[in-house]
This record gives structure tokens, sequence and C-alpha cells, in this order.
């Protein structure tokens, strides 16, 4: 093994394993901030690697950095966001305020892998600087919530395909069992009927409508404050560096990003960050309605609803034989109600800010993508091991829709609520169907019923009213 290299910064020398590619403030925060274990979202990693990368064009294009190392530095920048170099960012993402520690990680790793491309040592800090050449006119305040915004896009770019996939998957069971009657229920009570398909197509046309939402929040994040420097001024970068970095970013990024209208209020606010937690929030609980929905479908199956089947996917009990239990529904209640905590801490990470900087960013940067990654990653598992294959129970479902006293409910323009209200008790208190009440009692004879309560009746009075 190789001696240590001996790296000096503001505070003092420090011996650094010389086979590392980060430096001596790299070693700084992982003595000082030994937290969780857990490293930097792929995604944000990508995201600096690109920013590094659209910077140093900036820089080499306006003549402040030489093409020779600038030229290194590219490659090496390159390799980041290709995450050729993932190991080597291992800062806990709980550190520092502003994110300081891992923008370091970043400008060290850059630096000692351009030294060795350019054929010198790591550590040769007098060749290529991490802080004087690799973060030329830059600063973590505007670095860091920029390329916390952009890994965002990249994150959420993944959970729009996989509520996507999730949304097409309820949709087409709404339309397998489109012509499927079932008993409704509000209040968990007994009411109007509806169809089986009506419910799972509204499953969809739910996640649908949050999609929708999702441009303006990607429109937030897309306005970045790089080129603000330290306070938005643009301290000590050279002119036109703040334009002409974003149309690179933009370019490299594959992305619509744009200069911050006002420089100032993107360094000072992370608004956008607490923008897309929130819709990662709202979808989650979209997400958790629909599980519950279903594990109450399928509770059961001697003692609940029975409506629908679930796929058996996995044993549900330890000690009773037979049990399978809603698992793939399960998970996806616990990964959304992660994101509902998710966004809790974002919330005050965002409200967190004071004056020109939001030293809570690593926190809110942290939550909002490892929320977008368990959705972006789970939604498309539940949906092909439950949504895919569930059934419907369809003799339970024509047993419920029929013994369901609500369906008298559109009998009441005919007869009055009164007089329909007295009907279903006495069927609740002598346990006997409507139907044959209302034949008994001479209110309607055997055909009306069937006219008006009968399957063909179901489907028609499930539609919509215009």
């Amino acid at each position: 093994m190789a001696p240590p290299r001996v790296e000096q910064d503001s505070l003092g020398p420090r011996d650094v394993p010389d086979s590392a590619y980060w430096g001596i403030q790299t070693l700084r925060a992982q003595e000082n901030f030994p937290v969780s274990g857990v490293r930097a979202s792929p995604h944000l990693i990508r995201a600096y690697g690109l920013l590094k990368l659209a910077c140093l064009r900036a820089n080499v294009a306006l003549g402040v950095v030489d093409a020779t190392r600038g030229k290194a530095i590219e490659q090496a920048a390159r390799e980041v966001a290709d995450g050729k170099l993932s190991a080597e960012f291992v800062v806990d993402v709980f550190q520092a305020g502003a994110g300081t520690s891992f923008h370091m990680n970043v400008n060290e790793v850059l630096a000692n892998r351009a030294l060795e491309i350019l054929g010198k040592p790591r550590g040769d800090y007098a060749t290529l600087s991490p802080n004087d050449l690799v973060n030329r006119g830059q600063s973590t305040n505007d670095t860091f919530p920029t390329a916390a915004q952009v890994a965002t896009l990249f994150a959420l770019a993944e959970v729009r395909t996989s509520v996507g996939a999730l949304a097409a998957s309820l949709r087409r069971k709404g339309e397998e069992f489109r012509r499927l009657p079932k008993a409704g229920r509000t209040h968990l009570k007994d009411a109007m009927p509806v169809t089986l398909g009506a419910e799972f197509l509204a499953y969809a046309s739910a996640l649908d409508h949050l999609l929708e939402l999702l441009p303006g929040v990607e429109g937030a994040l897309a306005e970045v404050p790089l080129g603000g420097s330290a306070v938005g001024s643009g301290v000590n970068s050279p002119a036109g560096f703040r334009a002409r970095a974003v149309q690179e970013y933009a370019s490299l990024a594959g992305l619509p990003l744009r200069v911050a209208r006002d420089p100032f209020e993107t360094m000072q606010s992370r608004w956008p960050l607490g923008a897309a937690s929130g819709w990662l929030r709202t979808l989650s609980l979209e997400l958790i309605r629909i599980a519950n929905d279903l594990r109450l479908l399928a509770s059961g199956p001697a003692t609940g609803l029975d409506e629908v089947r679930l796929p058996e996917i996995q044993p549900g009990s330890s000690i009773m034989p037979a049990k399978v239990n809603p698992s793939a529904a399960e998970c996806l209640n616990m990964v959304a109600f992660h994101v509902v905590g998710a966004d809790a801490a974002t919330a005050l990470a965002v409200q967190a800010g004071q004056l020109e900087i939001n030293v809570m960013m690593p926190l809110a940067a942290y939550e909002v993508l490892f929320a977008a990654e368990i959705l972006a990653h789970y939604l498309p598992v539940f949906a092909r091991t439950c949504v895919d294959g569930i059934t419907a129970n369809a003799p339970r479902l024509e047993r419920f829709v029929f013994e369901s006293a609500a369906l008298a409910t559109i009998l009441t323009p005919r007869f009055g609520y009164l007089r329909v209200a007295e009907l279903l008790h006495a069927a609740e208190r002598e346990g006997r169907p409507v139907r044959e009440l209302l034949v008994e009692r001479g209110m309607l004879t055997p055909a009306e019923v069937e006219a008006l309560l009968g399957n063909a009746a179901l489907l028609k009075l499930t539609e919509p009213v215009p």
C-alpha cells in the first residue's frame, strides 16, 4: 500500500490516502459527520458532474481557464457524470450546512482525477487547485441548489414514467371491469351502486390529474441560481459566465434550464424543492388511498368484502397456514408513508433559510431525491405484482349489489323519501330483500322490479348523469 499523501487546507496539513481521489476537506467531513452512512443520490452526483463540466466550458471560453487543464477537468467531469467515480463521493448526506462538504468532495475528486490525466500526482494543487481552478467563479451557495434542482428534475422524470405505468395498469383493469356492477359505499355504509370498472378508472384518473400538475413543478426547478456565486451577485466570476454556464448546463442535461429572473431570490429561497416535495406528498396521499381501497376490497375472504382477489405473491403468516396478505399494497403504503414524512422534513428545511442562503439544502435535497427514487422504483413493481393480476369476484359483487337496500333510493321519486325509508327499515328488521317486499306490499309488480332493479337497470344506473 502506498504511503499517504500530505495535503493542506486553511486549517493545516493532513495525511490523505494516496489511493483516494477525494482530498483533505473531504477527509475532514468524513471525520466530522459520521452520521448515517448514507451517501449522495446518483442523480445528484450526475447533476454535479454535468454542472462542473458546464462551468468549465464557460470558463475556458471566457479565457479564465487554460485549454490544457480545462481538457483534463472536462474528462474528469464527464467521468463523474457517467458514474465512473461514484465510489469517491463519501460524504454523509447529513453534513455541514449548505452542502459545502459535498461540493468540496466534488471539487477534490475532479482536481485529483484531472491531475492524474495530466500525469501529475494527486494532491498537486499548485498545478491544479480544487478551489481556485475547478471551482472558478462558483460557490457552494449557487452550485449546490442548482445541482439539487437538476437532480430532482432527473428523478421526477423517472417518477413520471412510473406513475404513467401504474395509471395505465389501473386503466386496463377499469376497462376489464367496466360491466361489473357493485355496491357503492359512502361512510363505509351501503350506497348507490357503481361498477368495479368505474372505481378503477377513477384511480387512474386521479394519477393522470397529478401528472398534469407536474410541469409547473418542473418549470420552477428549471430556474436555477447558477452563476450567483456567494450571494447572487456573481462575485469572482468573469463577465458573461452566468448566462454561458446555464446555457451549457441546459444543453448537457437536456433540460430547459434558464437563468434566474432574480438571482438573489434563488440564492435565498428553496421553494422549488418544496414544491417538488409537495407534489410527491400529494401523489403519495393518493397512492395510500388507492392501496387502502384495494386492501379493503380484497379483505376476507370469509369475513371481509372479498370483492376482488389480489395476486398471491408470498405466504402471509409464519403461524397461520395458507394465509396470504395484500403484501404489495402494504409495501406501497410504507413507501408512501415515508414520502409524506420526507415532505415534513423538507418543509422544515425549506423554511429554514436566513437572509442570503438556506444552509439546510443538503437535507431538502436528500429527502426529495430519496422520496422520488423509492416511488420511481416501486410503482412499476406494484403495477406488475398487484394491479395487473387483480381479478373480480363476480358472484360476491352480484350478491352485495342485490342485497344492498340502498338500491331503493331510485324509488324515492315514485314513493317518497319517508315511505321508502320505512320499507328499508322493514327489510332490515325482517332480514328480507327489498325486492321481495316491494312485490308483497303491492308497490311494484315483479316485472317492474326487474325493470327498475335488475342487472340491465343497474348498468344504466351506474352511468354518470349528463
